[in-house]
């Protein structure tokens, strides 16, 4: 659909898994290939010497030579990568789901020992208040007599 220009750039958005707490909204473009990234390091910069760059007269542009030919490569490659793309961001957002589960559960196991130990409290009072009344009763009736 991209080669026959039915969109311009494709966008996957998914949580990043950062804490069981915390999960990180990211939008990460994969078609077409973000080349940006590529291109703020390069073999000269990367500690190599860089002798194929300055043997061509051109630092800024690296010489590559590539078996099988280049568009023979991308044909393999590119398919390979924006599948394992997709999978990393299903993997991220699954991990960032449990994550999510886990910190709920814990919240509602925590909130139901404290109502637990509310209501046994209230029961508690309401109980000795009920054993109190009867025991004023039977002593003011003792009284009586």
């Amino acid at each position: 659909m991209f080669d026959k220009g039915e969109f311009d750039v494709c966008t996957i958005i998914f949580n990043t898994f950062k804490s069981a707490i915390s999960q990180v909204v990211t939008a990460k473009q994969i078609i077409p290939f973000p080349v940006a990234e590529l291109q703020t390091e390069t073999p000269a910069t990367a500690g190599g010497h860089g002798a194929a760059e300055h043997a061509a007269g051109d630092a800024s542009k690296p010489v590559y030579e590539m078996e099988p030919e280049e568009p023979v490569l991308l044909a393999d490659l590119l398919p390979a990568n924006l599948s394992m793309q997709i999978f990393r961001a299903l993997l991220e957002s699954t991990a960032s789901e449990q994550g999510a589960r886990m910190t709920a559960m814990d919240n509602a196991t925590r909130n139901a020992g404290d109502m637990i130990a509310r209501l046994t409290l209230t029961y508690n009072r309401s109980r000795q208040a009920a054993i109190t009344k009867e025991l004023i009763e039977i002593i003011s009736g003792a009284e009586a007599v």
